[in-house]
């Protein structure tokens, strides 16, 4: 697997090892970032961050240019044979950096509303949702860590539910399906079932960057053959 060479890799180049330790930190200062925006958004809207999230968010862009900037000189020196690897790594720093991105959209979406936001009579898919994002943040930490292929085509199939769900009730505010709902509030929870998915999206690319090729990465997992 890809994701198994970068290892052996990272063992002998340090420009490639303290990238890949950038990339841990960015999983987990990400998972950070939504832990507490759900405290915020949805639990209490009078919540203090415990950290500045644009701060972090501003970490988050920083990591990934220097990740970037690893992966190159590490590529000028050993040449096209560890390319493939190279480019598996960056394209999970971009997929984290856009979680970053989200995160802090749902930041800029508490302060907008000002309130709790409450899901009305969805708002037992919406928390199904949110505890597979949370349950996937982690599981994406331990997969990258331990390259456990098997883990990644579990989580990958566990939760393919996630998206499809988002979109149903994405389109279902916009047909006014829960007339209890106000225009604001709807907007509101069409914004972060969005924000949700494109989460779920990108953690799910970084999972399965384990088990697919480059060329493959944030595609079903194609079965090889006999």
């Amino acid at each position: 697997m890809i994701i198994k060479e970068l290892f052996n890799i990272f063992k002998k180049d340090s420009l490639m090892d303290q990238a890949y330790e950038r990339t841990y930190e960015m999983i987990d200062i990400t998972f950070d970032m939504y832990k507490e925006i759900q405290n915020r958004l949805r639990e209490d809207a009078k919540y203090k961050f415990s950290f500045d999230i644009r701060d972090q968010d501003i970490a988050i862009n920083k990591y990934e240019r220097e990740v970037r900037r690893n992966v190159f000189n590490h590529l000028c020196v050993a040449g096209m044979e560890d390319l493939n690897s190279g480019l598996v790594l960056v394209s999970i720093i971009i997929d984290i950096e856009r979680v970053g991105d989200y995160t802090k959209n749902m930041v800029e979406l508490a302060e907008s509303i000002n309130s709790v936001l409450k899901g009305g009579k969805f708002e037992k898919d919406l928390k199904k949702v949110e505890n597979a994002v949370e349950d996937t943040f982690e599981r994406v930490r331990e997969i990258f860590e331990q390259a456990d292929d098997k883990k990644a085509e579990n989580l990958l199939v566990e939760y393919k539910w996630v998206n499809k769900i988002c979109d149903k009730h994405v389109n279902d505010l916009l047909n006014e399906k829960d007339s209890k709902i106000s225009s604001g509030k709807a907007v509101a929870l069409a914004l972060y079932f969005r924000h949700l998915k494109r989460i779920n999206s990108h953690l799910r690319n970084v999972a399965s960057s384990v088990v697919n090729p480059f060329p493959r990465i944030g595609f079903r997992v194609k079965k090889q053959k006999d």
